[in-house]
């Protein structure tokens, strides 16, 4: 903890040896969560994260105390703690991505949303729908679909290389027609933003559009 100069002067920087011990209280946490299936021993993260068995243990117990971990003997697996985290997750993105997506609503006249991929799967966790057209689609929160069908999931397999946006036809719904870019440089966020309408949609004059958007959903999440 950073303590006050009693004779005014400014506080010291934190010690490297608190940075040390903070980055590999995380480093122990992601050992955790990396292992899928079978739990990992002291002695496996230990030498996940280079450390000692020691300092492991030493690492382990803040991690409890908040349940972000529990020990059974000498295994390790992640805690209830961390559910309650990743339960704030889509709420925040859903605020965050608000404004990008409803000024793309708007502009092109067609149904935004926001699709993270969980797994093999697409889901809207945000839409936000235009208040102008006579009609459009209405796309539910919490939708799920395969994550290499609809522009939506496509988007997200885009290589950086590669298209900024992708189109698709009637794949999730007949008729529908959507638009979406992937949402780049948020580490652990695989993500799009897209529009989907019930009329054929120009690629190349809503394709930048998006590509903007998700762009605005990136900066406003980093």
């Amino acid at each position: 903890m950073v303590r006050p100069d009693p004779r005014g002067r400014p506080p010291a920087p934190a010690s490297k040896e608190s940075s040390l011990t903070l980055e590999r209280g995380l480093a122990l946490l992601q050992a955790v969560a990396d292992a899928e299936t079978e739990a990992p021993s002291i002695s496996e993260l230990a030498a996940a994260i280079g450390a000692s068995r020691a300092a492991v243990y030493r690492l382990l117990v803040p991690l409890q105390s908040r349940g972000l971990v529990r020990r059974e003997g000498s295994k390790v697996r992640l805690g209830l703690g961390v559910l309650r985290l990743a339960s704030n997750v889509l709420p925040q993105l859903r605020m965050a991505a608000q404004p990008a997506l409803r000024t793309l609503a708007e502009h092109v006249g067609a149904t935004a949303h926001l699709t993270v991929a969980d797994g093999s799967e697409a889901q809207a966790v945000a839409v936000v729908e235009p208040s102008w057209t006579a009609y459009h689609v209405a796309y539910r929160v919490g939708s799920r679909h395969p994550v290499h069908r609809g522009a939506a999931g496509k988007a997200i397999g885009l290589s950086v290389e590669g298209r900024q946006w992708v189109h698709s036809t009637g794949e999730l719904q007949p008729g529908a027609f959507g638009v979406a870019a992937p949402v780049r440089g948020v580490p652990g966020l695989r993500a799009s933003v897209g529009v989907v309408a019930l009329e054929k949609l120009d690629g190349d004059v809503v394709g930048p559009h998006v590509v903007r958007a998700a762009q605005e959903v990136a900066d406003a999440l980093r």
